[in-house]
């Protein structure tokens, strides 16, 4: 039952994309920020097939040991399911012994969700249809954002500069014109998947079909992006308080070190100690950080997001800004660079996750 006073969170975590493990780190951070006198927690974990199970809500549980990820079952806790009756709110717990019973209302749901069915829109979609606060980006903001080739269109159309790019939809190659027009090397990558899964640099024009393919195991529609010789950097953004304009992080800058090319996927979360080193602050000069900022937070309102984001740029040695991608349920894991943005900036952890439950709640 709620406790008087507390405000009743659903943790969802895990889900059907392959950013399933990730999620689930994410959600074990969370988890453990969440002070209980505060909170009452209900974690709900979603199988890699679309089950919703309550789960234990351990922390420990949810951490990469031996670099392996960890994984949601359908043996990890009882059935539940969301009520999308607006008028009875709250979760159904299937209990096979007992039938079905309402488990109290909840007051607010915190999608811990990366990717497909998580962050693209759908569980956002459910959520408004059910009538329950959520935190982060609205349908829209979240479909848009989630797709990079509308992402760019509509960070273009705010004046934002986009590197060079070509779209290709099922059954589309790439043209002589656009080979030319790109250059090599090019990243290839799916147009709506995230913590790099199947993305590809190719240095030759001979890797492009196996590319390709490889990102449309993901996406059917794929883009290719010409690279951009620069700094990687971030910036976390939230929604302002109380109606107010949206706030921008400290810089960050992903450094990769060692042999790795390129920050992908085993870079982030698997070798991140190893092989990538980071800058919180990044060191830019004072105008190049106030543009990335600017930038960061024109991109989050052209969205219309809410919540959070976090935006990622290329910096080029001429010292030019050039948006990557929008991610609005950025990483929450001990190595995720927006919280540690957040941090380097005064807002630590708890209070972070505090603060986006309570946005949460006042923008519903």
């Amino acid at each position: 039952m709620t406790t008087p006073g507390k405000t009743r969170v659903a943790i969802v975590f895990g889900g059907r994309s392959p950013e399933h493990g990730i999620s689930c780190v994410s959600a074990g951070s969370v988890l453990g920020a969440l002070d209980p006198d505060e909170y009452d927690v209900v974690p709900v974990g979603i199988t890699r097939q679309g089950q919703w199970v309550l789960t234990s809500g351990d922390p420990g549980e949810l951490a990469i040991r031996a670099r392996k990820l960890p994984e949601i079952t359908a043996g990890a806790g009882v059935e539940v399911v969301l009520r999308a009756d607006p008028t009875a709110g709250g979760l159904l717990v299937l209990d096979p012994t007992e039938g079905p019973r309402a488990l109290a209302d909840v007051d607010v749901v915190f999608p811990v969700l990366h990717g497909a069915y998580g962050e693209d829109g759908t569980i956002q979609g459910m959520l408004e249809m059910a009538d329950i606060p959520y935190v982060g980006a609205n349908v829209f903001a979240s479909a848009a954002a989630m797709d990079k080739e509308f992402t760019k269109k509509l960070c273009a159309a705010e004046g934002i500069p986009v590197g060079a790019y070509a779209v290709l939809r099922n059954g589309m190659t790439l043209s002589e014109t656009d080979k030319q027009r790109l250059g090599l090397p090019v990243f290839v990558k799916p147009s709506r998947a995230g913590s790099s899964f199947g993305i590809t640099r190719v240095d030759d024009w001979a890797q492009l079909d196996a590319a390709v393919a490889t990102a449309r195991e993901i996406d059917t529609k794929v883009l290719v992006e010409a690279a951009v010789v620069g700094r990687e950097i971030e910036c976390g953004v939230l929604e302002g308080e109380a109606g107010g304009a949206p706030e921008a992080s400290v810089l960050a800058e992903v450094r990769m070190v060692g042999d790795r090319e390129w920050y992908d996927f085993e870079s982030k979360y698997l070798f991140a100690d190893e092989v990538c080193e980071y800058d919180v602050p990044a060191g830019l000069p004072d105008r190049v950080t106030r543009q990335v900022q600017e930038y960061a937070t024109r991109a989050f309102t052209a969205l219309d997001c809410a919540g959070l984001a976090r935006v990622d740029f290329f910096v080029t040695p001429d010292l030019d800004v050039y948006l990557n991608e929008i991610n609005t349920m950025p990483g929450f894991t001990p190595t995720s660079m927006f919280p540690r943005m957040w941090a380097a900036s005064g807002l630590e952890y708890p209070k972070l996750v505090n603060r986006l439950i309570r946005t949460a709640v006042q923008r519903h």
